[in-house]
């Protein structure tokens, strides 16, 4: 069977041809990728779509969806960062068959069940229970969360909008911090998606040396020691650290997201690692479980591609 799976984020838009096969989701010729700003719905980005994969709405089984925002009832979405609305209820109205919407981490999740993440790197070596939730935390346009859990033959997704939750800051200059964002962003609190984040990383790098630095740029001149770095790097470890206690996630956490896949250096440092096992009671569960970066930047494709295989194998 064929799914076109999509990763529809507040920046991007990726979309590619999967077949359906016993061992997972296979790729089936180049994708698609698009600036999510060059299109108003749905409907105009489908259209741009056919073009470029030289294909239509009938060639498909299954139409699997990721979008980066919380979707209800697995048809509808108003995404935070993307100025339309997504709804899948009616899927003929597009001229698909069928049509699967999910969150983007839940995505995210499920492609490391897949060869999307076979080429990540290892942050923290550990040991990962195969039986036990994996956790996924991304910082991109905004800040992604989302556990798997195994059950039975199938995985779980635990979707999460954590990154709308408010953020922990520790010690009167990270107060300070929070104080800065809170002004500049005119909110009654700081939350995840302004502090881990493309634009958080601009954000602090104004706060530590007054100037205003587009994200690429600010990643550019970073250096080993730089504050913004190693402010940065703390939080990431923070966001990641406080998920895996949440959802107790002994097998294993991945970092993703485009900050990190374009930047490694952001959590592929000592503060990172420090922070990210420093708990008064959970330390030495921290210390066992594995870290990975996944800079795989198709790996939403991958992911929606599995949670198609997955609804079409169960009718």
């Amino acid at each position: 069977m064929r799914i076109l799976a999509a990763d529809i984020g507040g920046t991007h838009c990726r979309f590619a041809i999967f077949e359906s096969s016993p061992a997972g989701p296979v790729p089936s010729g180049d994708p698609c990728r698009l600036r999510t700003a060059e299109v108003d719905s749905l409907a105009a980005l489908l259209d741009r779509v056919w073009a470029g994969l030289g294909a239509g709405p009938r060639d498909f089984d299954l139409a699997s969806l990721a979008v980066a925002g919380p979707v209800r009832d697995g048809v509808f979405c108003t995404p935070p960062n993307i100025p339309w609305d997504l709804d899948v209820s009616r899927p003929q109205e597009f001229g698909l068959r069928r049509c699967l919407l999910l969150n983007d981490f839940v995505a995210q999740a499920f492609a490391c069940r897949t060869p999307a993440v076979a080429g990540a790197k290892v942050i923290r070596s550990g040991r990962a229970d195969p039986a036990g939730a994996l956790a996924v935390v991304g910082a991109g346009t905004g800040l992604g969360h989302c556990a798997l859990v195994p059950w039975g033959r199938d995985q779980v997704p635990v979707p999460s909008e954590g990154g709308h939750a408010a953020f922990a800051f520790v010690g009167p200059e990270e107060t300070g911090y929070g104080e800065f964002l809170r002004r500049a962003l005119d909110r009654p609190y700081a939350h995840g998606d302004a502090v881990v984040s493309g634009s958080g990383l601009a954000l602090l790098h104004r706060f530590h040396t007054g100037r205003d630095l587009s994200p690429e740029a600010v990643a550019a001149e970073l250096t080993p020691d730089s504050p913004t770095l190693v402010w940065f790097a703390r939080f990431y470890a923070r966001v990641c650290r406080n998920y895996a206690l949440a959802v107790l996630a002994t097998g294993g956490l991945y970092v993703s997201g485009g900050v990190a896949a374009g930047t490694p250096t952001l959590v592929d440092n000592e503060h990172f690692c420090r922070e990210f096992i420093s708990s008064p009671s959970h330390g030495p569960l921290l210390e066992r479980l594995p870290v990975w970066l996944n800079t795989n930047k198709d790996s939403g494709m991958f992911g929606a591609a599995f949670a198609g295989v997955q609804a079409l194998g169960n009718g």
